[in-house]
């Protein structure tokens, strides 16, 4: 079973970027569909961005679609979140999930490996 750790969170000012990684680590990667969802206080948690295992396809929420770029390096067993002008109502704890598989879903229960969570606070 894959693990996996997500970093790269903080406090940044709105307009600002960040780089979230997910880092996988027990098994190999390459055979895992990766996606991103974030959680804000009181919200349910929600999709942000997929990608499948070989990266031929990427998926986004429309709230972050031009200003979000989800990556993968299969060689590192990592997953990246490239976060550009991000706007306060960005602000949340990002999960990385991961199922073994082709498929890219968008719904956090196509996904059963889930990592820890990551703070991002963006500031006006």
């Amino acid at each position: 079973q894959v693990q996996l750790v997500e970093s790269g969170g903080g406090l940044v000012q709105a307009g600002g970027s960040l780089r979230l990684s997910c880092a996988a680590s027990g098994r190999t990667f390459d055979n895992y569909a990766v996606g991103w969802f974030r959680q804000a206080p009181g919200k349910e948690r929600e999709f942000v961005a997929a990608i499948s295992r070989n990266s031929g396809i990427t998926n986004y929420a429309d709230s972050v679609k031009g200003r979000f770029t989800i990556s993968r390096d299969n060689a590192k067993d990592t997953v990246y979140l490239q976060m550009n002008t991000l706007q306060i109502e960005d602000t949340a704890v990002y999960y990385c999930a991961a199922r073994v598989g082709r498929f890219v879903y968008t719904a956090a229960n196509g996904y059963n490996i889930w990592g820890q969570g990551t703070q991002v606070t963006v500031s006006s």
